[in-house]
């Protein structure tokens, strides 16, 4: 594929979130490999080529037309269009992750994102979503089907029930802030701690920045939640927990499995990922 370097064994988590020049962190022993290594981790694509899976409902791609490296071993995300059905993209970190920093950084211009499409980092475990709702927490730039809204960033933690005419409002934020600056690279974190959960994104490469854009906390002294999916209901939680099989995950995907308004196929390129353990 022109233009796409597809080097084996690269997958999402570089150093190069603080240095452009720092080497990648050493890869656990105990970590499986996958169908992708970069900034320092193994990664599997989503494969759900003919089979409607979350979030969405969409497709989701399991090759390098919409996951690939570039030379400069940057991320791209991408959704494309074949035989009039829209394919989306998701990565899965082969490592459990838990409680620490996870920091990302972005290159490419977020504020062309169509209404339709959402552009993610978070957590996530199949098995965790009786006692912690799947131990979610989110990073997302998406419009969410409103083409004049300027308030791209939504930064959340779970139970969100989107759903519900009164989706706890509590526990979700879009942030102000000058959205001219997403066009640029930033670097978006968030620290997960069993008692307080913060986000913040920064201007330019390095956490943290010199220039903060947004920022928001969430702590024990709101209301517990439940979560409803499925004909399920989990338990309530007001701070979900990281389990044992918990996972980081990047995908682009379309709102209601929708095609954009605007029938482009969009791209995003993440940089670098990073994670502190607490």
């Amino acid at each position: 594929m022109s233009g796409k370097a597809i080097l084996p064994g690269i997958s999402i988590l570089i150093s190069l979130f603080f240095y452009s020049c720092k080497q990648s962190d050493p890869i656990p022993p105990e970590e499986t490999k996958g169908d992708l290594y970069f900034s320092g981790y193994y990664w599997n694509f989503k494969n759900s080529n003919e089979t409607l899976a979350g979030p969405g409902p969409n497709f989701f791609a399991s090759d390098s037309t919409n996951i690939w490296l570039d030379g400069d071993n940057q991320l791209h995300l991408k959704i494309t269009k074949t035989n009039n059905r829209w394919y989306c993209s998701e990565l899965i970190s082969t490592r459990v992750f838990g409680y620490g920093t996870y920091i990302f950084t972005t290159s490419s211009d977020l504020t062309t994102l169509n209404e339709k499409i959402i552009f993610g980092l978070f957590t996530w475990d199949d098995h965790s979503f009786q006692t912690q709702a799947n131990s979610e927490v989110d990073i997302e730039f998406s419009r969410w089907n409103v083409a004049n809204d300027s308030l791209l960033l939504t930064t959340s933690v779970q139970p969100v029930w989107f759903d519900n005419a009164a989706p706890y409002p509590e526990r979700t934020r879009k942030p102000k802030m000058q959205a001219s600056m997403l066009k640029h690279t930033c670097t978006s974190m968030f620290k997960w701690t069993p008692d307080l959960i913060t986000w913040e994104t920064y201007e330019g490469s390095d956490y943290p920045g010199t220039n903060k854009l947004a920022s928001w906390s969430f702590d024990k002294s709101n209301l517990p939640r439940t979560k409803t999916e499925g004909g399920r209901t989990s338990d309530p939680i007001v701070i979900p927990a990281p389990s044992d099989s918990t996972n980081v995950r990047f995908n682009l995907w379309l709102l209601n499995g929708q095609a954009p308004s605007d029938n482009k196929e969009p791209e995003v390129v993440i940089k670098s990922f990073r994670f502190i353990p607490l």
